[in-house]
């Protein structure tokens, strides 16, 4: 892209390339310059990991915040009664409230949700860049971080 001058160049790395006949230094920050429509699912993926997101880590029975690591997927009509396996049927639970809840419906077990499961249209985003990340030093005034 920067070669057919689709992009601005606006930082470069330290490294430098060579070829048979120049050298230069490779760019670091790129900007575009002329905005790329891009066109993106509109349903959100079914899984565990975006069904935790839109849970936002919480069992929904017992309202604790966990990693993910502790956190089930429970049915609300359990499958074993007809239930099905989409996003207005599952929560995330914690491995105790699960086994609690059984294969009852949450009125049955005298367990209220949290919230109501539906479909998400998005989810909230990651958070991508930490302490820990090890992006190039140039790239912090772009991410915010800088």
């Amino acid at each position: 892209m920067w070669l057919t001058n689709k992009v601005d160049v606006l930082e470069f790395h330290t490294v430098q390339v060579h070829s048979a006949q120049r050298s230069f230094f490779l760019p670091s920050v790129l900007k575009l310059k002329k905005y790329i429509n891009m066109k993106f699912q509109k349903r959100v993926r079914f899984c565990r990991e975006h069904i935790f997101l839109r849970d936002n880590f919480t069992c929904q029975y017992c309202y604790k915040k966990l990693p993910s690591k502790l956190l089930t997927i429970d049915h609300v009509m359990p499958l074993s009664r007809g239930g099905k396996n989409k996003w207005t049927n599952v929560v995330a639970a914690c491995s105790k409230c699960n086994n609690v809840k059984g294969n009852k419906t949450p009125d049955e077990a005298r367990m209220p949700l949290l919230t109501k499961p539906y479909a998400p249209k998005s989810l909230p985003q990651k958070k991508w860049m930490n302490k820990k990340s090890k992006y190039p030093e140039e790239w912090m005034p772009y991410l915010g971080a800088g």
